[in-house]
């Protein structure tokens, strides 16, 4: 029997296998200030059920640029990537804002305003 039951999915027009999705080209602009100045910027990662792991932190950078790339193999069409962006801070670190949204097939760029100001840009691939 199938794992994936193409026929019966098919029908439905969803997919039920688990692909392999890739995150990656991380970078932030107009990240804003804070008391203790620029921003120290770091990204977290998340799909699904998974934490996937963070990025660096980017000292005194209002426009960091991340070369971590992030893969999560048992991904699913529909599922949620989280991306949480961070400021670095001596006690508690900032969050500076958080975006979400729906994973689809294939190659895909996207922005988000953050909640604290600035912007977040990332691509993926689920395959």
């Amino acid at each position: 029997m199938a794992s994936c039951r193409p026929l019966l999915l098919l029908l439905l027009g969803v997919s039920l296998c688990a692909a392999q999705v890739k995150i990656y080209n991380l970078r932030a602009s107009d990240l804003p200030k804070d008391i203790f100045g620029i921003t120290d910027g770091y990204v977290k990662v998340f799909t699904g059920p998974a934490a996937l792991g963070q990025t660096i932190v980017k000292d005194n950078n209002a426009n960091p640029w991340w070369e971590e790339e992030f893969t999560y193999v048992k991904a699913m069409e529909n599922d949620v990537l989280r991306l949480e962006v961070f400021d670095e801070d001596v006690f508690i670190d900032d969050l500076v804002g958080v975006c979400q949204r729906q994973i689809k097939v294939g190659t895909h760029s996207h922005e988000c305003f953050l909640e604290k100001g600035g912007m977040l840009f990332y691509d993926y691939t689920l395959a």
